[in-house]
């Protein structure tokens, strides 16, 4: 009885060491990471702040450029079908919709930001050219959200510029190097 107890442990053990090195384990859990970051919010029209963008800057660097854009689509898709993973907003969009309201433009971003940081990091893993790439992922979901707000809500490109970009500008800073230090205190741990 013990050996087979013993047995069927190793063998489970076994069985969850594979499904933590497979790439879709973690590419799905960016996906719940950026769905968890999205809730802790700051209430601010027409944008809130989240750590969102920190969790898409994450998964271009640890999961590499494909990988970490496939655990934003994913996040997008999972959002689309009206599973309550965005921000909350005070437009009250939800589903599809959400990627047409306020913040659709910075929710498009995010797998071509995880993809450009994720590109930029497999070429370069040193300290500065990872806050490089943390603050160019970030930088492409700040302009796109912007453009975003400017086309379809905000018809002054100055307001557009301070209500989509230029409030997001210290508390980014903050977001990518805390991002950095997770990247390279995990890295550093891994090794």
């Amino acid at each position: 009885m013990m050996i087979k107890e013993s047995a069927k442990n190793s063998k489970m053990l076994k069985t969850l060491s594979l499904v933590k090195s497979s790439k879709l384990f973690w590419i799905l859990s960016f996906t719940v990471l950026t769905a968890i970051s999205a809730q802790i919010a700051i209430p601010v029209k027409p944008v809130p702040f989240t750590l969102q963008t920190m969790m898409v800057v994450l998964a271009g660097a640890f999961l590499g450029a494909r990988n970490g854009a496939y655990s934003q689509i994913i996040y997008l898709a999972l959002g689309s079908i009206g599973l309550p993973i965005f921000a909350q907003t005070p437009d009250g969009l939800v589903g599809f919709a959400r990627l047409f309201g306020p913040t659709g433009g910075y929710l498009l971003a995010f797998p071509i930001a995880a993809y450009l940081t994720g590109y930029i990091i497999e070429k370069n893993k040193s300290y500065i050219p990872v806050v490089l790439a943390m603050f160019a992922g970030n930088v492409v979901i700040i302009l796109s959200g912007m453009s975003f707000l400017y086309t379809f809500y905000i018809r002054d490109l100055s307001e557009a510029f301070i209500l989509g970009a230029a409030i997001f500008s210290l508390w980014t800073i903050v977001k990518v190097f805390a991002s950095a230090a997770i990247y390279f205190g995990i890295k550093k741990s891994i090794k």
